[in-house]
């Protein structure tokens, strides 16, 4: 498939047929992802699949208990509820993508606070997870799965990370749920070219 094909195929799937993911299909969208341009090469990532059932449900528990209980503390218990379906979404997905990233550390923090310089660059290592995720985004379509890029969940980042295993310096940035769709797709409208563009002279 052509790249243009895959990204106009391309939409945010939130259902799933219960059909595995071959590991070599697994590993290959992975090897992609690591193929995405990152600051000075560095490379910041490492990707955590989860295929088994019992543990992705115990991650879902883990988000659904987190968001109950932020929530709940602000006194939001009406928005909770849609937040919880967008955070747990990946529950019925054969695999739960996680990405991690180490921080990017620059030439510049030797003469600059790394926060002031990293905020300035606005945050280059994120930046470089988003390119990766892309690659499995596109990907995906090019091998006939759906996916879904995942940030609610990391309203338990901390949590997740124990039950992963994710250890300093690597922090958990975001995830991705994959499968094959279940059900008809329903694109959402994007903006149009003459919204989204401007040409500077």
């Amino acid at each position: 498939m052509d790249v243009k094909t895959a990204i106009e195929k391309r939409y945010s799937v939130r259902k799933f047929k219960s059909e595995p993911i071959p590991l070599e299909d697994i590993k290959e969208l992975v090897r992609r992802a690591g193929l995405a341009p990152s600051v000075n090469n560095s490379q910041p990532w490492r990707f955590f699949a989860v295929t088994n059932r019992d543990k992705i449900a115990a991650i879902a528990q883990i988000v659904h208990e987190k968001v109950h209980a932020v929530f709940a503390e602000a006194g939001k218990a009406n928005v909770a509820k849609t937040v919880e379906h967008f955070s747990t979404i990946f529950e019925n997905a054969p695999v739960v993508l996680f990405v991690a990233s180490e921080p990017y550390k620059a030439i510049a923090d030797d003469v600059m606070d790394h926060d002031r310089i990293d905020e300035m660059r606005r945050h280059p290592n994120i930046q470089s997870v988003g390119a990766a995720v892309e690659n499995i985004l596109l990907s995906a379509v090019d091998m006939g799965y759906g996916a879904c890029w995942l940030s609610g969940l990391l309203v338990a980042r901390a949590e997740l990370e124990e039950a992963l295993g994710i250890q300093s310096p690597l922090e958990l940035m975001t995830a991705v749920a994959l499968g094959i769709p279940d059900g008809e797709p329903r694109k959402r409208e994007k903006k149009s070219l003459s919204e989204i563009f401007e040409l500077v002279e």
